[in-house]
């Protein structure tokens, strides 16, 4: 990931459903402007979620996710038609593109009940419209469609891929969405000023990617250079040294987590100190959520299961935090007690959550603030204490109050 791209998790992500045969991919080749989905009259050509990301002027950068159809038929069918609505966990607008020669049907009735439940935006796309018997040429008043759209009534568009007829019209319609979009919390740029000094601590070891930070870090530097802040990157053996030369105290040390407990005994309580992990999650909007949950973790009893699920996935080495430092953190938490562990990666997360008196959530920098909230909702809903790395890391160490102080008054959940 290069600094100069906007991650996929900061993206606006925009995501199409309908029948097999709809023209979902035409749409979604139609808004990018390139052949990326296969076009077939064969149904079902779409079989896994298919992502581009784009920039949608003047919106700015989206991700968008062609889905396989709604109708799908066999086991397999059923998998694929799995994997769409999991797509909806990770979306901010939905488009539901039917066949106008055929209009809406049951499927398309069942998708739209799902999208408002999650109460997510979204706009009726009739494509084809070139094959009805008696195509009309109308305009499209964009506005009246986006005034209507923000007052909560459902919208619709009549489109054809083969003539781009409306192509630009709903473009446009997308891109006025996402514009009411709520802003995300910043990951650091309101707790520090213009010439502050920010010291991040960045341990490298063998699980560290050779050659490069990784994404949490890269954003973290990216918004402090945005508002003329000075970021000192260091390792953690080299960071009493990096303190004694500053010439100033640090406005905030940022440290990965899991050194916080040696970070934590280098710099002065004076110091404001934190990490990527608990700055993502109120980043994410779900920082007070995975305070509440983080209790839990010392009241485990004999016997229970705690999910360890990550965002990303990626070669796991010896000392992996996800797979081995955690769970003997939490072992070392829980004397005398047999705990198990499970653990899911990248988009997977499971639905019934009930085999699980626990789940502990990376920060998500992989995930768009969707999917982490709707993951969150999940959990609350089935009962389960849900929190995430960092503010577990600080709880078994004994530092959670320190690590979250500065965070009290500059965060709301949004969920």
């Amino acid at each position: 990931m290069s600094m100069n791209e906007t991650p996929n998790g900061d993206r606006v992500h925009i995501s199409l459903f309908g029948k097999r045969n709809a023209g979902k991919s035409s749409v979604m080749n139609a808004l990018i402007g390139q052949q990326l989905s296969i076009v077939s009259e064969v149904k079902g050509t779409t079989t896994d979620p298919v992502r581009k990301s784009m920039e949608l002027l003047p919106m700015g950068p989206v991700l968008i996710t062609d889905t396989p159809g709604l109708d799908d038929e066999g086991q397999l069918g059923r998998f694929r038609m799995e994997k769409s609505y999991e797509v909806l966990d990770q979306t901010d607008i939905a488009v539901v593109v039917m066949d106008a020669s055929i209009g809406k049907e049951k499927e398309d009735e069942w998708i739209i009940e799902r999208i408002r439940e999650k109460q997510i935006p979204y706009i009726l796309v009739y494509n084809k419209h070139d094959l009805m018997r008696q195509p009309t040429i109308e305009t499209v008043d964009v506005e009246k469609l986006l005034a209507n759209a923000r007052e909560g009534k459902e919208i619709s568009i009549w489109i054809s891929t083969i003539e781009q007829y409306h192509i630009s019209e709903l473009k446009n319609l997308l891109a006025g969405m996402g514009g009411e979009k709520r802003p995300q919390i910043p990951i650091i740029a309101d707790l520090v000023s213009s010439t502050d000094f920010v010291v991040l601590v960045v341990p490298v070891d063998k699980a560290a990617p050779k050659g490069r930070l990784i994404l949490p870090q890269q954003q973290t530097i990216r918004e402090l250079l945005d508002i003329g802040a000075v970021s000192i990157v260091t390792k953690e053996t080299e960071l009493e040294e990096t303190l004694k030369h500053l010439g100033k105290a640090p406005a905030l040390v940022v440290t990965d987590s899991q050194v916080f407990e040696e970070v934590a005994s280098i710099v002065p309580g004076t110091i404001p100190l934190t990490s990527f992990s608990i700055l993502f999650a109120r980043h994410k909007g779900v920082l007070k959520k995975a305070m509440d949950g983080v209790s839990k973790i010392k009241e485990l009893q004999d016997k229970d299961t705690v999910l360890i699920a990550e965002g990303c996935t990626h070669h796991r080495q010896c000392g992996d935090i996800g797979t081995e430092k955690l769970p003997n953190w939490i072992r070392s938490c829980n004397e005398g007690k047999e705990l198990y562990f499970e653990f899911c990666s990248g988009m997977e997360f499971p639905k019934d959550l009930s085999a699980y008196q626990l789940i502990i959530q990376c920060g998500g920098c992989m995930l768009n603030e969707q999917e982490v909230k709707n993951r969150y909702q999940r959990a609350e809903k089935q009962g389960v204490p849900m929190t995430n790395y960092g503010i577990a890391i600080s709880e078994m160490k004994g530092i959670l109050t320190r690590s979250t102080e500065m965070l009290r008054d500059t965060y709301e959940d949004t969920i």
